[in-house]
């Protein structure tokens, strides 16, 4: 029988219960349980996925809790899916039998794709429909922070803009537009603005592509720099994380949750945020020190926050954010319908299958 080894992940957990008959039922209708907002029917169609690639089911599915238990699996693996793990010569010297290398993701930084080719193993990627849609919702935040649309939907007559504290004197139409008709003053454009991206991996590339269709000027900041060719493809510039901080209007978080991450953005990294600036955050909330953003709310340093992962989930509902008008916290729903991760699974399903039961090269 087929073994996969599998690095866990929320929608990669599902690999088990489409191509292991063993996985038990609990597991499986937990799964299915967490697929059923977009899905219902979700153990049907994987009965579909099992029958469109024969040979590929029944397999061993091995998931991994550790870097050590990762490696000690390899031995027999005959196929792998990594998104943060290394593949390197030492990984190939004990995984005799592997054939092919799936990055669930299409940045390869941690697979030694030379290696790989060298011993005859198939290396394949792929782009994400969870990262797109965690990426579009990074960059729908950032627009309605740039136009107040959580502050101003509903705001259209005299009296709701009198009472959010707006002029409504009417301008002199005899020599005058009516644009903006209550005066709301302190948007930034995000034409021709600095982006700048906390992590420049998966998703905040993501982000970046939709920046520089804006207009934006996209400067980045992470453990290590892109290659020269990858800046230009993103036209991102490489910059310290105070000089990103300093010199950006619209600041984007896109970095794993960590002993070097968490905190990162404190007080200090407040004091040097241009002043008004956004901060948007689609990555883990502790990141971002939260009394550190409170203090930065309550002085005005910060022209807006958004917020997709909660401090708490869900949610508290004395939640201390929910009371500045410049913030948006959302429930966790950057990633889009379930139906993303079941693309992203399937097509993930094929390549292995086009790989290990055709050997298509």
């Amino acid at each position: 029988m087929t073994k996969i080894v599998v690095e866990e992940d929320a929608f990669l957990k599902c690999i088990a219960v489409i191509l292991d008959p063993d996985t038990p039922d609990e597991y499986r209708h937990a799964v299915a349980d967490w697929f059923s907002p977009d899905e219902p029917d979700f153990l049907g169609w994987v009965r579909q996925v099992q029958g469109r690639y024969p040979g590929l089911f029944p397999a061993k599915v091995v998931m991994p809790g550790s870097d050590d238990e990762f490696r000690h699996h390899l031995a027999d693996a005959d196929a792998v899916i990594v998104e943060r793990m290394t593949i390197g010569p030492a990984e190939l010297d004990v995984a005799k039998r592997l054939k092919v290398v799936q990055k669930f993701g299409h940045i390869v930084n941690n697979i030694d794709v030379v290696a790989c080719q060298a011993r005859g193993i198939a290396v394949e990627v792929h782009r994400r429909r969870i990262n797109i849609a965690v990426a579009e919702h990074a960059f729908a935040l950032m627009i309605a922070l740039s136009r107040r649309l959580n502050q101003l939907n509903g705001v259209i007559d005299s009296k709701r803009l009198h009472e959010a504290g707006y002029d409504t004197r009417p301008f002199d139409r005899r020599y005058t537009g009516n644009s903006n008709y209550g005066r709301i003053g302190g948007v930034i454009p995000m034409n021709g603005a600095v982006f700048g991206a906390l992590g420049l991996g998966e998703i905040g590339r993501e982000v970046a592509s939709r920046c520089a269709a804006f207009g934006m000027t996209i400067l980045y900041h992470q453990r290590t720099r892109m290659t020269p060719i990858e800046e230009c493809v993103y036209g991102a510039t490489y910059v310290s994380l105070g000089e990103l901080l300093e010199r950006s209007d619209y600041v984007s978080v896109h970095l794993p949750i960590n002993a070097s991450t968490r905190g990162l953005i404190d007080r200090a990294a407040f004091r040097r945020m241009k002043r008004g600036a956004y901060l948007v955050n689609v990555a883990r909330p502790d990141i971002i020190e939260r009394s550190a953003l409170m203090e930065a709310l309550d002085e005005g340093r910060l022209g807006g926050f958004a917020l997709d992962v909660g401090y708490e989930q869900p949610g508290r509902p004395d939640e201390p954010l929910l009371k500045y008008k410049n913030v948006i916290l959302t429930p966790y729903i950057a990633p889009g319908t379930r139906q993303n991760g079941m693309k992203d699974v399937e097509e993930v399903c094929f390549k292995m299958w086009r790989r290990l039961a055709t050997q298509v090269s």
